[in-house]
C-alpha cells in the first residue's frame, strides 16, 4: 500500500530523525508504528546512521502488529526484520538472523540482557508502550537501564505516558535520557516536585504535585517530547458511552455490604479475608461482577445480574458483533458457560474477528489492550467488569474507537448499583490516579486487621 503521510505523521517522523532521544506521545490510532518505521528506514537504509534496531513491544503487538505494518507499506520494502518471540530456541534463532530490525516482547528484555548469551549490540532501541517501563523496580526496567549507555538512539512511544499520575514519568525518562531531565534518582524527583498526600501514620499511599510542578516537569522534558491527540488530526467516528445499571437483591446486597463493612464474608463454610484496601477492592469488584474467589482460589457465585444484562445487550445488538471486556477468570468462565464466545488471543482470532466471523468475542484488557487493530470487526464494546487502570481502559476502548472505524462506537459499562463499580467508573471518567481513587473508594480501616 502506498504511504501518503498526514502532515503530523511527517512531522513526527522528522522529529525522531532529528532527535537521538525522543518521546513520542501519540494517542491511539495516529499511526505511531508507521511513523517510527519510516524514520528507521531512513536511518538504516538512506543515511546509514543506524545498523541494528531493537523494538520492544507487548507480546501480541510484537508478534502481529509490527510485522504487519512493515509488510503493509510499499515504502518500507527492503527493511528486513526478525521477530524474537516464542520458545527460547525460537528467540535465539531469530536474534541470530541477519536483519536490520529485531522485534522482542517486553517480558523477554531481562532474558535478552542477562540470559540469552547474545551481546546487546543495538545502536537504536524503540520502546512501543513506554508506559510499560514506568516501574523502576521491575526487571525489564533495570535490565534495559543497564545497557542503555551503549544505545545511540532511543524512541519511547505511548498514548498514555502518565495514566496513574506524573510519578510515572520519572522511570520512563530515566530510561530515555539516563536522568538528565528529571534526575537520576526517584527520591530526588519526588522531593522536588511532590509532597505526601494519602497516608496512614508513617505509610505514605500517594503523593500529589506541588503547585506549579506539572508545568515545570513538562518544561523539563519538552525539548525531546512531542504529544498529539487523535481528535486534533483525524476524523474519528462518533463515540457513545452508556451505563447499564443492575441492582442486587436484598440477600445479595447483604453479602456485599457485610463484607465491605467487616472485611470478612462468610459464604457457606468458606471464610474470605481482605487484608488491605487493595485486596478488599478486588474482592468487592469480584462480588459486583457476580462471583468471588476464596482462599483456595475457588469461585463462589453470588448473583447473575451482570450476565442477564449482558444477554440483553447482546440481543439488543441485533446480530452485530460485540466485544466483551472481562477482568477476572471467573467472569470469563461464567460468560462462556452462558454464551457461545471466542477469546481474542491469537493472530487467527484477530483475523477472524476483523473478517466478521466472530459474533461474540471476549478480551482481557491486560493481555490485549495495546496495539491491536480490531476496528474492522465491530463497533460495540461491553465492559462486563471494570479495571482501575486508566491506561488499560483507554487502550481497550481504542481497539474499536480508532481511525478506520466506519460505524459509531458504542461502549457499554455494566455497573452494579451502589457498589465499588460506581467508584471505579467515576475514577476513570475523571482520569484520577489509580491509587488515590482506590483508597478513597474503599476507605478501609486497616487498624481493625491488626
Amino acid at each position: 500500500m502506498k504511504y501518503n503521510p498526514h502532515e503530523y505523521q511527517s512531522y513526527a517522523t522528522e522529529f525522531i530523525l532529528s532527535h537521538p532521544i525522543s518521546a513520542v506521545f501519540l494517542e491511539m490510532g495516529l499511526g505511531k508504528s508507521v511513523i517510527t518505521l519510516s524514520a528507521i528506514f531512513d536511518l538504516c537504509l538512506d543515511s546509514f546512521l543506524v545498523c541494528k534496531v531493537l523494538v520492544i513491544a507487548p507480546l501480541r503487538v510484537a508478534r502481529d502488529t509490527w510485522p504487519a505494518e512493515i509488510k503493509k507499506w510499499d515504502h518500507l520494502k527492503g527493511l528486513s526484520y526478525s521477530v524474537a518471540v516464542g520458545t527460547e530456541k525460537e528467540r535465539i534463532d531469530a536474534l541470530k538472523k541477519q536483519s536490520t530490525l529485531y522485534i522482542i516482547n517486553r517480558e523477554n528484555v531481562d532474558w535478552l540482557v542477562h540470559k540469552s548469551g547474545i551481546p546487546f549490540h543495538f545502536d537504536m532501541v524503540v520502546i512501543d508502550e513506554l508506559s510499560s517501563f514506568k516501574s523502576y523496580g521491575a526487571k525489564r526496567f533495570k535490565s534495559l537501564l543497564k545497557v542503555r549507555p551503549s544505545v545511540k538512539r532511543i524512541v519511547g512511544l505511548t498514548g498514555t505516558p502518565s495514566s496513574n499520575g506524573l510519578m510515572d514519568l520519572w522511570a520512563e525518562f530515566r530510561i530515555l535520557d539516563l536522568g538528565q531531565r528529571l534526575g537520576r534518582y526517584i527520591s530526588h524527583y519526588r522531593n522536588t516536585y511532590f509532597k505526601p498526600d494519602k497516608r496512614n501514620a508513617q505509610i505514605i499511599f500517594s503523593y500529589k504535585p506541588l503547585p506549579g510542578a506539572e508545568e515545570e516537569i513538562y518544561k523539563q522534558i519538552s525539548d525531546i517530547t512531542i504529544s498529539m491527540k487523535s481528535t486534533d488530526y483525524l476524523k474519528m467516528p462518533e463515540y457513545v458511552s452508556n451505563e447499564v445499571f443492575v441492582t442486587l437483591s436484598d440477600k445479595e446486597w447483604k453479602v456485599y455490604s457485610d463484607f465491605k463493612k467487616d472485611m470478612v464474608a462468610n459464604l457457606g463454610d468458606e471464610e474470605i479475608d481482605a487484608v488491605n484496601a487493595a485486596v478488599l477492592s478486588g474482592k468487592l469488584l469480584q462480588m459486583a461482577n457476580g462471583a468471588v474467589y476464596d482462599s483456595e482460589n475457588k469461585a463462589h457465585v453470588i448473583h447473575d445480574k451482570k450476565l442477564d444484562a449482558l444477554e440483553d445487550l447482546i440481543e439488543g445488538a441485533n446480530g452485530k458483533p460485540v466485544l466483551v471486556a472481562y477482568w477476572y477468570k471467573h467472569d470469563f468462565e461464567r460468560i462462556k458457560d452462558r454464551f457461545p464466545v471466542r477469546q481474542i488471543q491469537s493472530s487467527k482470532d484477530i483475523e477472524d474477528w476483523n473478517d466478521g466471523k466472530i459474533p461474540i468475542a471476549v478480551i482481557h484488557p491486560a493481555s490485549a489492550g495495546h496495539g491491536l487493530n480490531l476496528q474492522s470487526g465491530g463497533s460495540t464494546l461491553i465492559w462486563f467488569g471494570l479495571t482501575w487502570s486508566l491506561e488499560l481502559y483507554q487502550q481497550t476502548n481504542a481497539r474499536l474507537y480508532r481511525q478506520g472505524q466506519r460505524d459509531t462506537v458504542i461502549v457499554h459499562h455494566i455497573i452494579t448499583k451502589n457498589t465499588i463499580d460506581e467508584d471505579v467508573l467515576l475514577a476513570l471518567t475523571k482520569k484520577e490516579k489509580t491509587q488515590d481513587a482506590l483508597i478513597d473508594a474503599v476507605k478501609a480501616n486497616l487498624e481493625v486487621m491488626r
